[in-house]
Parts: structure tokens; sequence; C-alpha cells
């Protein structure tokens, strides 16, 4: 399951919404909504690192960024299961999605949805080496 969260959260400031973070959240019933699935369904695409969800404030909750046009990204899937098998917990994954890159146009995250989509799949493929 991809629900990780460190044992003690209030120690790291897992819990609170940190510079990394994305500006918004959804619940999963509102991922549910937007993607106009079942929220078992929503829970099936996280465990099969389709989508990546974190708690906030004893929430899971998904960066709203991530579920766009009552899609996913489309590449999202690939880069989640590409920073898995290189050792990357879901927290680690999302500070890795929305840490600032001076050498693309914002965060992979926000690069996910362009051209260079493929440039931050490359990357996320060299983190395992």
């Amino acid at each position: 399951m991809t629900d990780s969260v460190p044992a003690d959260a209030t120690a790291t400031g897992a819990d609170l919404p940190g510079p990394a973070d994305p500006a918004d959240w959804l619940t999963l019933p509102d991922v549910a909504e937007r993607l106009d699935l079942s929220i078992s369904k929503v829970h099936q695409m996280i465990r099969d690192r389709e989508l990546i969800a974190v708690r906030r404030a004893g929430v899971r909750r998904v960066p709203a960024d991530l579920v766009a046009n009552r899609t996913v990204l489309k590449h999202l899937p690939g880069v989640l299961n590409l920073l898995a098998d290189a050792g990357y917990d879901d927290e680690a994954a999302l500070r890795w999605l929305y840490e600032e890159d001076s050498t693309l146009p914002g965060t992979p995250a926000a690069v996910l949805g362009s051209d260079q989509a493929r440039e931050v799949k490359r990357r996320a493929q060299a983190l395992g080496f």
C-alpha cells in the first residue's frame, strides 16, 4: 500500500504544508468525483501507483494539479513507478515532484503536463542508478 507516513509525523513536519508542497489538494472523494470513478477505484489507482496520495491534516489528499481534465496526467503513473523503483516513498516522491528545478521550467510536477514530460521521466529513471 502506498499510504506512507513517517512514524513520527510531528517530528518531520510531514503533516504540515511545506515549500515543496502543491498549492491545492483534493481529498479522495473529490478525486473520485472529478474522475467520475468510485472511491474504491481511486484507492486502487493509489495502490497501483497511478496516483499519489499523502496525509495532510490527518486526511489522505492528492495534489490537485496532478488530476486534470477528468484524467490523471499522462506520464504520472510512469514517473511514480520509476520513483518507487528508486526507493522513494510517497512523501519523498511528492517532494521530488514539487521541488523547484532550475533546469526545468518549474517543478517536475508542472512539467508533466507539457511537452517536456519525457525529460521528467528520464530524470526519474536516472535516480535508480
